[in-house]
């Protein structure tokens, strides 16, 4: 079962645009030779701005270096073999997990562009895992003799085999009943097989999460480590998104004015949040699309509610812009960045009810993830937090209702 992904990518019409672009300066717009900008689109220009380089390119620059560390960690696992692994290498990758998974929730009101046009986010974050198909890789000796620890026979595997939640299986323990315990799984446990399965996937996650990074930032704006991987293994970005996006309405841009590239950036916030609310909290509750009790996002590490809430504080780092102390935290302070020009001042000069709604909207839902109950893979369906986790659900809801008048808002100007 993969996770849902609705964004809309607009490559199909913009493939034979030419990449030849010209950068922008934050406070002077720079429109196409001829075409005088509104004041509408040198404000969202603006916006736009600030989203993409102090949004969107520190969150996946965090992630990829996280992931980089994850890797390394799996990998020191693996060269330590079995019998010679201790709790605290155990420990340690699932440190650098947690903070590689922070991000990517954190990523997550921006599923458009590469995330989708690449397929990343299936291939590394589909759930649940098919644990059969797991058993019987790790079971055939020839698979596991042409598996590498750069990912590259395991990126051929299928989507329910790799990732996030295929890393976060082997790092973390399970109970007798093979729920998981939220701690790092006990070292005698681990087969040769299984950490060279693990080492391969944590190389194949890296990999993906430093194609998102160059894909907004950049070839030229990532590290030579993170270029030469891509480069090695055929995974350069075919656009610079972040560059199109900065220069919407140009030749060679996927958005045809700034005003389109906002309306995009609600419409990944409205998806994401249809996706809390409707799928990840409503289906193993019985209150979304699918009744389904075995769609748990993160059961092994129990980190289903932080990544609930890293959803939508996404929607609000692209809304309001980084809030630091508000919905900060030390993993990602170093790099997320506040901004100058958020969508949220801009919609406030135009509608301070509007505003006032999307903030409060996006503030309750995170306020009312945060009462549901620990861990989720044991609560989800207890009768006692069936009320709570409807409201969670509620709160979601109003968050995309309250962005859909600011599009109407957007659009009517």
């Amino acid at each position: 079962m993969k996770k849902l992904v609705k964004s809309v990518s607009y490559m199909a019409t913009c493939a034979m645009m030419a990449m030849s672009l010209a950068a922008c300066s934050e406070d002077e717009p720079n429109p196409a030779p001829g075409v005088e900008l509104s004041e509408q689109e040198k404000a969202l220009q603006l916006v736009i701005n600030d989203y993409v380089d102090k949004t969107v390119v520190p969150t996946y620059k965090g992630m990829a270096d996280a992931s980089i560390d994850l890797y390394d960690a799996c990998l020191a696992m693996r060269d330590a073999g079995v019998g010679n692994i201790t709790p605290s290498m155990v420990k340690v990758a699932c440190d650098h997990w947690e903070v590689a998974r922070r991000y990517w929730e954190l990523s997550e009101a921006w599923l458009y562009g590469p995330a989708a046009d690449y397929n990343i986010d299936p291939h590394i974050d589909t759930w649940p895992l098919d644990r059969t198909a797991m058993e019987n890789l790790l079971g055939n000796e020839q698979q596991m003799n042409n598996m590498d620890e750069d990912g590259v026979f395991i990126s051929t595997l299928g989507e329910s085999l790799l990732g996030f939640h295929a890393v976060e299986y082997m790092l973390y323990g399970q109970d007798e009943n093979g729920i998981g315990t939220g701690e790092p799984r006990d070292v005698s446990l681990y087969t040769t097989q299984e950490l060279i399965y693990l080492t391969a996937v944590a190389g194949d996650l890296r990999n993906q999460c430093i194609r998102l990074e160059a894909s907004w930032a950049g070839m030229d704006n990532v590290t030579s480590e993170k270029s030469a991987i891509l480069t090695e293994l055929e995974l350069e970005p075919t656009y610079d998104y972040g560059e199109m996006m900065r220069n919407s309405g140009t030749a060679g841009s996927l958005w045809v004015n700034y005003l389109n590239a906002v309306q995009e950036l609600i419409v990944g916030a409205q998806d994401i949040s249809d996706e809390v609310g409707g799928l990840k909290i409503g289906n193993p509750t019985g209150h979304g699309e699918e009744d389904d009790p075995d769609y748990i996002e993160s059961p092994y590490s129990l980190n289903s509610i932080e990544d609930f809430t890293d959803n939508i504080k996404s929607i609000q780092n692209a809304y309001e812009g980084y809030q630091g102390g508000k919905n900060g935290n030390p993993a990602t302070d170093d790099y997320i960045q506040a901004v100058d020009h958020s969508l949220s001042a801009y919609v406030a000069s135009l509608s301070p009810e509007a505003d006032s709604r999307v903030r409060e909207a996006i503030q309750n839902a995170i306020d009312a993830i945060q009462q549901m109950g620990e861990p989720f893979a044991k609560t989800a369906r207890d009768p006692a937090y069936d009320s709570i986790n409807q409201n969670a659900i509620a709160a979601c809801q109003e968050v995309t209702d309250a962005l859909d008048e600011v599009l109407n808002l957007l659009s009517n100007q």
